[in-house]
């Protein structure tokens, strides 16, 4: 089974652990960060195999903190990602809303979890937003994609734990033994 290295940065919080709220800076950052991952210019099997880094920590948030994070946010985040990458006006848009919705309907439950367990909710919510893209595609006339386009929401569930320590780590209380 796989296991962190001890250290601080990659803790992942348990339940009785105390989290601080996040800086909104901090949240806004984290999904430009994203965004901008997003956008690396990729060909071939690395397309294929690049995980949506701006699903996932939208996800991420919108599990974590649902009143920041809501289906709004998702929503204007999605109508971003469909006008720079010029698609289908709106098609991320709805799978983003679909995504928030899903996240804050689900994230007690989801947060009870171990992360191993989580990145199993995680990736059923990632199927279903590509599903939507993938219907929203096929009325618009688009050819049917292949199976590879399911890759990138495996790979994203894999970026799923580290991510999660990641973005825990600048919200742990400071102990003296830390």
């Amino acid at each position: 089974m796989f296991r962190f290295p001890d250290s601080p940065l990659f803790k992942v919080a348990r339940a009785e652990d105390i989290i601080l709220p996040p800086s909104p800076w901090f949240v806004v950052l984290t999904l430009v960060v994203a965004f901008i991952a997003n956008l690396m210019p990729l060909s071939g099997w690395a397309l294929a195999l690049r995980p949506d880094f701006f699903a996932v920590v939208l996800l991420y948030w919108a599990i974590h903190q649902p009143r920041w994070i809501g289906i709004g946010v998702a929503w204007l985040c999605g109508l971003l990602t469909d006008v720079v990458e010029a698609n289908l006006f709106g098609q991320h848009a709805l799978a983003y809303a679909i995504l928030g919705f899903s996240a804050e309907y689900f994230h007690r439950r989801v947060l009870r979890f171990p992360l191993w367990q989580q990145s199993l909710h995680v990736l059923g919510l990632l199927i279903a937003a590509q599903g939507v893209v993938i219907v929203l595609r096929l009325m618009s006339g688009a050819a049917l994609p292949s199976a590879t386009l399911l890759l990138s929401s495996v790979t994203s569930v894999l970026l799923w734990p580290p991510l999660s320590a990641l973005l825990q780590w600048p919200q742990r209380v400071r102990s003296l033994t830390d």
